[in-house]
């Protein structure tokens, strides 16, 4: 039996995510994340100024309730603030207002991973300790609005958790809640591991934190689990403690920080300067429900309708603006239709795009469209379809441009599928490639696709290839 076998692992995340908002949660100044700047952005009542009183940003209860929404947990109809007591440099007021009994949201799933709760609470300010042997504070963060989702401690591998911290993060850019950008800490991960020899039955938990990436988050849980299985192989179980550890993406091991906290360490009690929400009153959470975009779930599975590989539906579900930008190339096509569209937006538009950079409607949505509808059709051959895609993204921007119908009009694209008219050029090919004709004669089947590719060339991709492929067949023999 292997370790992962004998040892069962159990993982539950605590993922924070800064929501997208124009002002902080309590006071007027801006919540800007690109802002360089230190302390710039520093307000009296994050820095917990005497006399100062909150007054609570209503966008950011309703971008926690649109996540609840979409996960399908629960809205409390009252939900309240409490103050969460401790000690350190980035939360001067020796307190951060956060929720404890009673959370924005409870329950609801993302990709079968059960959720305890969501709610919301301001965020800290950042520590620097790149100066030498003295921390500095940067204050420009401090009371930014802060989800935190808590899962139940479902996932068993660090893939499962590298996965659904990925689903959350699209959920959150789909709904417009945060841009979750790992890089400038939008969106920090936090693991809690246990390992156990009795799968009814958790072992000691431990908490992961300075979980900066998705990569970083896999790399610190698979390092841990590890860890605490080696440990208990050994016999050395009781050394498995309850405590907080960080993660030296350097080193790539985690080390000890702290004994983990419990509720009662933070003496929490209810915040007495913000009022209570009877969130069911305030909110029309019906219409907010009506009103919630296509989620990253039903997306996927509506493009894997289509015919897409898993690939191309995952680039497509990752990525809103390509996305959105197939959307209006093929809005109000056929499925069939869509799936050319998707091709061609995936393999040609977006292929320019990574080699030339700019963006994507450089070519405009209307071209896609058309020449999608003319291939769909029949009048215009794929190697022509593709032309054209080329065509369209080195002339964007210029003067009187024609349509794709123009275009092949002028220069005569359409797909040439008359017997008579092609058996010129199978006459032409046949003349110019004796040796290739009569190895094809010979039986080297692959020699046909040669002079079939010939023929397209001469027509510049107009003549249909199934009608070239029959006529060479039938004057070879």
């Amino acid at each position: 039996m292997s370790a992962e076998e004998k040892y069962v692992a159990t993982i539950g995340l605590e993922i924070h995510a800064e929501l997208a908002t124009r002002t902080k949660i309590f006071g007027r100044a801006a919540n800007d994340p690109d802002e360089a700047t230190p302390n710039a952005l520093a307000h009296p009542i994050d820095l917990g100024h005497p006399g100062v009183l909150p007054a609570l940003n209503r966008r950011a209860v309703e971008h926690v309730i649109r996540v609840g929404l979409a996960i399908g947990g629960t809205i409390a109809e009252f939900a309240e603030f409490d103050r969460k007591h401790y000690f350190y440099p980035d939360i001067p007021k020796g307190y951060q207002v956060s929720q404890y009994k009673h959370p924005i949201v409870e329950g609801g799933e993302i990709g079968g991973v059960g959720i305890t709760r969501v709610h919301l609470e301001e965020d800290t300010g950042t520590s620097k300790h790149d100066r030498g042997d003295f921390t500095l504070v940067d204050y420009n963060r401090a009371g930014v609005p802060l989800l935190e989702l808590v899962t139940e401690p479902q996932m068993h591998s660090a893939e499962e958790a590298l996965a659904f911290g990925q689903e959350f993060q699209l959920l959150l850019r789909y709904l417009g809640a945060s841009e979750a950008n790992m890089e400038k800490g939008e969106m920090r991960v936090e693991a809690n591991i246990s390992v156990s020899d009795n799968p009814k039955r958790l072992g000691t938990k431990v908490e992961v934190k300075n979980l900066n990436s998705f990569q970083a988050a896999k790399k610190a849980i698979a390092y841990e689990l590890d860890r605490m299985r080696g440990l208990l192989a050994e016999g050395k179980g009781d050394e498995i403690v309850q405590e907080t550890r960080g993660w030296d993406d350097v080193a790539g091991k985690t080390v000890p920080q702290r004994r983990k906290e419990t509720s009662e360490d933070y003496r929490y009690f209810p915040e007495p300067d913000l009022p209570k929400l009877h969130l069911h009153k305030i909110f029309d959470l019906e219409s907010m429900r009506a009103a919630l975009p296509e989620l990253p779930w039903s997306r996927r599975e509506r493009y894997a309708k289509l015919g897409l590989s898993v690939k191309e539906v995952e680039v497509l579900v990752g990525d809103l603006a390509l996305a959105s930008y197939l959307e209006t190339c093929s809005e109000g096509l056929s499925d069939a239709r869509r799936r050319l569209a998707a091709n061609y937006t995936l393999s040609d538009v977006l292929g320019f795009f990574r080699k030339d950079g700019g963006s994507l409607d450089r070519i405009p949505a209307s071209v896609i469209h058309e020449i999608v509808v003319m291939a769909e059709a029949g009048e215009i051959g794929s190697r022509v379809a593709k032309n054209l895609l080329a065509w369209y993204w080195q002339h964007a921007g210029e003067a009187n441009v024609p349509s794709p119908k123009e275009k092949v009009a002028a220069e005569g694209l359409g797909q040439q599928s008359d017997e008579g008219a092609l058996g010129a050029v199978v006459e032409q090919i046949i003349a110019a490639n004796e040796k290739v004709a009569a190895e094809y004669r010979a039986g080297k089947a692959a020699s046909l696709e040669f002079l079939v590719g010939q023929g397209m060339k001469v027509t510049k991709g107009a003549a249909n290839p199934a009608t070239l492929r029959d006529l060479f067949k039938a004057r070879l023999g």
